[in-house]
Order: structure tokens, then C-alpha cells, then sequence
């Protein structure tokens, strides 16, 4: 199914507008962009999915909570400050976000999700934020999607957005998404933020199952650092404003946006990977031959995970003795004499055993920024992919000193 691709973002979409400014969220005298809307000149119907960690950050109760009770219609962010953690004065804070906006935009405070992304464990400067949403609803625009994409990044070294234009049925109908993320990366309901945007003209229960379906297939196969955030959230709007009839679940239409979906969302989330804090690799792990799905995801899962089989790819090491390891204690079924192993399609184990092929070949592989691993159990049909990285000593020098909570504690 072809794809155009163009510019503008979460604002490509018709009826949708957006801003960014600066709130001084983790330094009082910072200048950068830290607090955005995205809203919808027209009402919407919307989806998400978030964290399933059990300490979940205020925003993401209050969001969840809009959710369930009314559609949202726009979507207040800010980075420098997860909000988690934080207590009754983290709930009231997203309140008081949330309320600030709806009276801005004259909605109500169910309208309007809520979403924070920085450091755990330290209240927001509430104050700072909610001055500045007024002034931010005014200069609302269809030309700033890229600013939301700037606006949210922390530890990002880039800005993640795309936009598309496909065909439904007939019917033109554009997507707009961005993301942020680079660290406490793991594949659980969603990983990070992610705000999507389409002018289709879609039922609720076509939007929901394509949502949960597509988060499944894109965020949910990812994997930085094995760590899953407090504040993981996906959150799409659809708004209509392209035409056309209605699109029900279950009809051609339905299933063509899901496609569109997935293309739009397995972008942005390999975007996450190529920027992870201080990643030098690119991998693409194949788990194939597992006896069930669930099989083959906890072999993924188990060698995408392992500090020593990340340590390996950042040395440029194709060790598939710790791959096979992972394997092993993956808690998955396995016959240890049916174990192949491949980099970029050159055996490195087959059945259980080193594979013939060239050492020298196997490092020239290991040394590029991007290849793919295949391990095939031979037991059944099932397989699951997952994009990962490696691990290096700049990520364990970013996260323990440039990151650290004490540094952040003192704004």
C-alpha cells in the first residue's frame, strides 16, 4: 500500500494546530522550548495506550481517566519535569494543567490530555506552566508541528516526526505523528511519548483496535535499555475533517488506515532505537521456528535485554555463545542441538554448535552500524522481531552523571 510522504507533522492533518514556548520547566533561565499543545479545531475521537509499570506519573492517571470518560480534543505536554511520583500535588498539578488549557480553548478539563516526560521524583513548577498556557493557546498554529516534536525531546539528541498522505477507499486522508525518547526504553503497551494526529473520519471502535494493534507492532518492539518508564504514552486524534462516510471496524477502509498506522508508528520507533543515549548499533533481532508467539517473544525479548550480549555489539563482537545464553534462560521451549544462529545471513551456530563460516566475516558484520541477527529454534512457525541497540560506556557515564537526579534536584 503506497504512502506519500509530506511535511508538517502533527499539523499536516487537517484541523489541527499547534505551539510551543518556553516555561523554564527544569531551569528557571532556560530559554528552550518546554511546554506544547497539540488541539483540533473541530471535535475529535481518540485512543491510547500507556505504561503498564505499576508506578504510573499523574499525567498518565489523569489522561487515562479523560479517556475513559469523554474524547480528548487537545493534548498539554511538557518536558524537563516527568510529574511522577510527586503524590496528591503531582494529580493537582496535571489538574491544573489540564484546566488552564480547557479554559485557554474553551473546552472542558475532560478535552484535554495530559502528558510530562524528565526526571522522576521532583514536583513541577506548576506556576511557570500554567502562566504560560494561556499566552501559549494564542499563537496556536498550523505550521508547528515540528516545534511540538522539538518541545518534548529530553535526552533526544534529534527530533522524531512524520507525516503521510494515503488513500481510504478512495478517500485522500493524512497522518501526522511524533515521538520522543532515547532511554528507559522497553517494549510495554507504549514506550515513550507519541502523539498522532489523522483528519480520517473514523468510528471510535475502528480507531481503538487499530491503535492497540499498531502500538503492539511498533513500540512494543522495541528495546534500548530494558527499562519501561513511569510516564509511557501514546495518545492519536482523529477529527473527520477529510470527508467521506464513516469508516466502520472490521471494513477495507479500517484495515488500509491500520496499515498506514503501522507504517507511521514503526517509523517513529525505530527513529527511538537510532537515537538511543549513546547507542552505536542498530540491530534487528529475528526470533524464528518458536513453538508458539509467546515463544519466540521471550527469546527476543531475553537477547534483547542482555547487558552482555549489548556489550558484545558495541565491541563489534558477533558472540553468539551470549546470544544462545539468553536463549537458554529466555523461559522459553528450546532444543539446544536445533539452534541456528545468523548475522546478516551468514551462520554463525547451527544446531547448537559454531557454525563454519569465516570469523572474519561474522566481525565485518558485527562492526556496522545496523545488521540483523536470526536465531531459528526449529520447533514450530511462530516468529517475532524486535529493534534494539547496544550498550556502551557513554550510556553508563550520561545516565550516572549528565542525567543524575541530584543535578536535576537543584533547578
Amino acid at each position: 500500500m503506497p504512502f506519500k510522504q509530506i511535511k508538517g507533522g502533527l499539523c499536516a492533518p487537517k484541523g489541527f494546530r499547534a505551539a510551543a514556548i518556553s516555561a523554564g520547566i527544569k531551569d528557571a533561565k532556560g530559554t528552550r522550548d518546554d511546554l506544547t499543545i497539540i488541539a483540533s479545531d473541530l471535535p475529535c475521537i481518540s485512543a491510547g495506550t500507556f505504561t503498564t509499570n505499576k508506578v504510573k506519573a499523574a499525567p498518565v492517571r489523569i489522561t487515562q481517566a479523560h479517556l475513559r470518560a469523554k474524547d480528548l480534543r487537545a493534548i498539554i505536554a511538557n518536558s524537563g519535569n516527568a510529574n511522577a511520583c510527586t503524590g496528591v500535588r503531582g494529580i493537582n498539578d496535571a489538574r491544573a494543567m489540564a484546566d488552564a488549557t480547557a479554559k485557554a480553548l474553551g473546552l472542558t478539563r475532560r478535552e484535554v490530555g495530559v502528558c510530562s516526560t524528565g526526571v522522576i521524583g521532583l514536583p513541577l513548577p506548576i506556576d511557570r506552566i500554567t502562566d504560560k498556557i494561556a499566552p501559549l493557546c494564542e499563537t496556536l498554529s498550523a505550521k508547528n508541528g515540528e516545534a511540538v516534536a522539538k518541545a518534548i525531546m529530553t535526552s533526544d539528541t534529534t527530533k522524531k516526526e512524520i507525516a503521510i498522505t494515503v488513500d481510504l477507499d478512495g478517500q485522500k486522508v493524512r497522518i501526522g505523528a511524533c515521538a520522543k525518547g532515547a532511554g528507559m526504553i522497553c517494549p510495554s503497551m507504549a514506550t515513550m511519548l507519541c502523539f498522532v494526529t489523522t483528519d480520517a473520519n473514523l468510528s471510535k471502535t475502528c480507531l481503538q483496535k487499530n491503535v492497540l494493534d499498531t502500538v503492539e507492532d511498533s513500540f512494543n518492539r522495541i528495546c534500548i535499555d530494558g527499562d519501561m518508564s513511569t510516564n509511557d504514552t501514546v495518545l492519536v486524534l482523529s477529527n473527520g475533517a477529510a470527508g467521506g462516510p464513516r469508516i466502520a471496524r472490521g471494513s477495507k477502509a479500517c484495515r488500509q488506515f491500520r496499515d498506514a498506522l503501522q507504517h507511521v508508528l514503526l517509523e517513529l520507533a525505530k527513529a527511538i532505537v537510532r537515537d538511543g543515549e549513546r547507542v552505536t548499533k542498530f540491530v534487528t533481532l529475528e526470533v524464528k521456528g518458536a513453538p508458539t508467539y509467546l515463544d519466540a517473544k521471550k527469546v527476543a525479548e531475553a537477547v534483547s535485554k542482555s547487558a552482555l550480549v549489548k556489550a558484545s555489539w558495541n565491541g563489534g563482537d558477533p558472540n553468539w555463545g551470549r546470544v544462545i545464553h539468553a536463549v537458554g534462560y529466555s523461559r522459553a521451549r528450546i532444543r539446544e542441538e536445533l539452534i541456528d544462529i545468523s548475522y546478516n545471513g551468514k551462520p554463525a551456530c547451527e544446531g547448537g554448535l559454531v557454525a563454519k563460516t569465516d570469523l572474519h566475516e561474522l566481525r565485518a558484520i558485527a562492526d556496522e552500524k545496523e545488521f540483523t541477527i536470526t536465531i531459528d529454534l526449529h520447533l514450530g512457525r511462530a516468529d517475532y522481531t524486535i529493534y534494539t541497540s547496544d550498550i556502551s560506556p557513554e550510556y553508563i557515564d550520561f545516565n550516572r552523571s549528565e542525567y543524575a537526579y541530584w543535578k536535576n534536584a537543584r533547578s
